[in-house]
């Protein structure tokens, strides 16, 4: 029952106004029953005061003389109903009741002290001299009654007798009883008017707040559309502009968390590294796209404890953060990654587990051993000739050689030394190509012209091995959009190729076709051709299918890197088809003028 505010505030709202109103009831009553009993002692006095004095024969020491006196005048005293007066004198044996104003007492023959009317000790008090007083209840009629002592004194202060009177109180109680029945239904009719005016009050408190917790418990759920209908200026009015602004605020909030929440979620998807978060513990707790298939994992593995040291991640220790920073290296399934790994922590500071961080640095593995590799080419490029020239150089100087030995060493030195302005020029031009320094001065250039100008700088080296050229070129082929040097470049590296690893007598077949956007040339050999596990490495720098085979030919190994540098600056494309030992097929393609 007390489980409600609202019966708590209409129980303690109920009991304030009982105790209230007991209260100012018993006030009442008690003044009001002081108030009639005092009236009516007033009035005992007055009778007996005017009594005393009215009639001088009361002052005679002698009272029992004047019996007759007495009783005339207590007949005809006018007192009103429910009042008695009696005058006492005192005998030698016990006081008597010398006369009354009732029939039930006759003069001289009853004793004052025997009588269930008179109190005796108000009777031996005033005979003593003294005033009394006294509320008492009548022996005959059960009802109470005012009864009041006053001695009549003569001129020397003996005391001649005493005037005694009664007064009923029946009346006075009567108002008493009926001021406590109107009182009793007064209080009945106010505390009912408190139970309704309480529970009107009460539920202008409760209905309120009942409405606050319905939607604050809504808002629990996660529903924060909630807003509360302001109705008062009070403080439950204030309390729900209150709710309807944090409703607003934490709305906005949450909006806000859940779009950050979709950022941080979206980045940790999308994210080009892979990332795993694990406990204290060792379980999995999150990973994201990139990490589950770096890693095979898949929805099983979460929660599920993980072997860090297959990440080169060891002696891990929580409670040491020197221990829980750190990076290295990895392979997992033929790919390079950089492992980094740090804690998270809770509000108290406290490390609550690692998140581990994959980068995939495969590319840059693999540039750094091409790097390596590309030095230990230039470096082995050089160096062959550079002995050689060395070697004829000092046996020129060291040793007699007639004339012609003179001259075939000097023409091998001269070769080696074109060998190597070759191979520096090469590398300038791809240096220059990395750095995008060169100057392209593009033009229209006719198709046909461009591949018959090459022809015919390779003219020699075609008779040579009696090969044959198979030209098929539209007459209405587009011009090309290039930078002509770089374009006979490319054309003379990729015709070259085909007449240097194709067999002699064998046909070299040269084809070009064009649309709107571009022109593309196809030349295609039947010559030695190339595996195909090294196709998707041939435009690599100082790449070479076999090592002797390009050193044979003179070559730099720098030729094709060259050619498709040139031709993706240009904004074309090469694409390279090739079957070992049946032949080569090389596709070009050129922006239109």
């Amino acid at each position: 029952m007390f489980n409600s505010i609202k019966s708590k505030f209409i129980t303690i709202y109920f009991l304030l106004m009982l105790i209230c109103i007991s209260i100012v009831g018993s006030l009442i009553i008690n003044r009001l029953e002081s108030q009639q009993i005092q009236n009516i002692s007033d009035n005992i006095n007055n009778n007996l005061n005017n009594m005393s004095g009215a009639s001088a024969y009361m002052y005679n020491s002698n009272w029992k003389s004047q019996k007759f006196q007495f009783e005339n005048t207590l007949d005809d005293w006018p007192l009103s109903q429910g009042e008695a007066i009696y005058a006492i004198v005192d005998s030698t044996d016990y006081p008597l009741i010398l006369a009354s104003s009732t029939s039930g007492a006759s003069a001289g023959d009853k004793s004052a002290l025997s009588s269930k009317s008179i109190e005796p000790d108000l009777v031996l008090k005033a005979l003593s001299g003294e005033e009394g007083d006294k509320i008492t209840t009548n022996k005959n009629t059960n009802q109470k009654e005012k009864h009041v002592a006053k001695p009549v004194l003569s001129s020397d202060g003996d005391v001649n007798g005493v005037l005694y009177m009664t007064a009923d109180l029946s009346s006075v109680y009567k108002v008493i009883d009926y001021a406590k029945i109107v009182l009793s239904a007064a209080t009945a009719l106010a505390l009912g008017i408190t139970i309704v005016l309480g529970y009107i009050l009460a539920s202008s408190i409760t209905v309120p707040i009942r409405d606050l917790t319905k939607k604050a418990s809504k808002m629990a759920e996660g529903d924060f559309n909630q807003k509360f209908e302001v109705k008062s200026d009070d403080e439950i009015g204030k309390l729900g502009s209150m709710f309807n602004y944090l409703t607003e605020e934490l709305d906005s909030t949450i909006n806000q968390v859940n779009l950050e929440k979709s950022k941080l979620n979206t980045i940790f998807n999308y994210m080009a590294e892979g990332v795993i978060a694990v406990d204290r513990e060792g379980f999995l707790l999150h990973a994201n796209p990139i990490a589950r298939n770096i890693l095979s994992l898949d929805e099983e593995y979460f929660y599920k404890k993980q072997d860090l040291t297959k990440l080169n991640i060891f002696d891990i220790n929580y409670y040491d953060d020197s221990t829980l920073e750190g990076e290295t290296k990895v392979d997992i399934k033929d790919s390079f990654y950089k492992i980094k790994y740090a804690p998270y922590k809770k509000e108290d500071g406290k490390n609550s587990g690692l998140i581990v961080v994959l980068q995939d640095i495969t590319k840059e593995h693999k540039l750094d051993l091409m790097r390596k590799e590309f030095v230990a080419n230039v470096s082995h490029e050089l160096k062959t000739p550079i002995t050689t020239i060395k070697s004829y150089s000092e046996t020129i100087l060291e040793s007699p050689l007639d004339k012609d030995d003179v001259h075939h060493f000097v023409s091998i030195i001269n070769r080696e030394n074109n060998r190597m302005g070759r191979l520096v020029s090469d590398l300038l031009q791809l240096s220059n190509l990395d750095y995008n320094s060169s100057n392209w001065n593009y033009e229209e250039i006719d198709t046909y012209f461009a591949i018959n100008e090459i022809l015919e700088v390779l003219s020699v080296l075609i008779e040579e091995k009696h090969q044959n050229i198979e030209l098929d070129i539209p007459m209405d082929i587009k011009d090309i959009f290039a930078d002509r040097h770089a374009l006979e470049q490319v054309l003379m590296n990729i015709i070259s190729n085909a007449i240097k690893y194709s067999d002699d007598s064998s046909t070299i077949k040269i084809s070009a076709t064009s649309n709107y956007f571009n022109v593309k040339i196809v030349v295609e050999d039947h010559g030695i051709g190339i595996p195909e596990e090294d196709i998707d490495r041939i435009f690599e720098r100082f790449y070479r299918v076999e090592k002797s085979r390009s050193r044979a030919q003179g070559g730099t190994g720098l030729g094709l890197s060259i050619a498709r540098e040139l031709i993706l600056s240009m904004n074309g494309d090469i694409k390279l088809e090739s079957k070992l030992n049946e032949g080569t097929k090389v596709t070009l393609t050129f922006e239109t003028a």
